[in-house]
């Protein structure tokens, strides 16, 4: 009976405390730590890093979701032999993030259609969130619509900065909005907004000389290229289509339908601390 009273009382104390991966735990460990007498010290010290274990896990998980990456792409599954031009080591250096996420600089992949860009823009995302930090995988168009809808309710700036609380936003298909005045002013703010501010991944399938056909305000045109390239690693994608490819390959394997957006399954395990048991 004492037992179960005091058990009631810790799982009231650690609701109270917000501690749940240490409620829902803290028996195993108890039980582990009788049988190996362990002292109290360490059995304080892997119930604390258990919980700090979990609410990472628990962050990742949430942050993935609030990505919207695209399943299935990630780095092991890209292809960079099908690429030569793309340096493997260059991109695991930018997926660690320090060297420009927190300046606010930006990464293009240009490139014609099925080369691969979508692919790499997602698994950077991915890599990225695994890394801590909070990405929005988006195609161009959506999120332009989204933008003109808080326009016309007086609340694009407050849509714009909201934005900030992603450290990389990722525009897919930057060509295929529409060359229409209140679509690209909208864009136009948002990369302003973010200029040396906030760090944007972008793909696009047409060169910068042919950008006009985005913008049609050719000093706006100028404006936009000269804020995302001024702090910006710029990789040129001129290959054959990567994605009728993978579409072969596919059909060649019978693959059902895939999944809408990327879920933690996606992600390598997360490494277990030295003394951390597996649940």
């Amino acid at each position: 009976m004492t037992q179960s009273i005091d058990s009631a009382r810790l799982t009231l104390i650690l609701n109270e405390l917000r501690l749940p991966a240490i409620k829902q735990d803290w028996a195993a460990f108890a039980e582990r730590a009788d049988k190996e007498s362990w002292p109290a010290a360490r059995f304080l010290a892997m119930l604390a890093e258990h919980e700090v274990a979990e609410r990472d896990r628990r962050r990742l998980a949430r942050h993935l979701v609030e990505a919207q990456l695209l399943p299935g792409k990630t780095l092991d599954s890209f292809d960079f032999d099908a690429v030569p031009m793309i340096s493997k080591a260059h991109v695991l250096a930018l997926c660690a993030g320090d060297s420009w996420i927190g300046k606010g600089a930006n990464l293009l992949l240009i490139g014609g259609p099925g080369g691969g860009k979508t692919h790499l823009a997602s698994a950077i995302g991915l890599a990225l969130v695994e890394n801590g930090f909070r990405v929005l995988f988006t195609r161009t168009s959506d999120l332009v619509q989204r933008l003109q809808v808080a326009r016309r309710e007086l609340a694009l700036e407050a849509a714009i900065n909201r934005l900030d609380r992603f450290h990389l936003l990722i525009l897919d298909d930057l060509a295929y909005v529409s060359k229409d005045q209140a679509e690209t002013s909208v864009l136009f703010e948002l990369i302003s907004a973010r200029y040396e501010h906030r760090s944007m991944l972008i793909t696009a399938n047409q060169p910068f000389g042919a950008w006009g056909k985005v913008f049609p305000d050719p000093a706006m045109t100028l404006a936009a290229v000269d804020r995302l390239v001024h702090h910006a690693t710029i990789f040129e994608i001129n290959v054959d289509s990567y994605r009728r490819r993978a579409a072969l390959e596919r059909k060649q394997k019978a693959v059902g339908r895939p999944q809408k957006h990327a879920t933690i399954k996606d992600l390598d395990p997360l490494s277990l601390r030295d003394n951390q048991t597996p649940t």
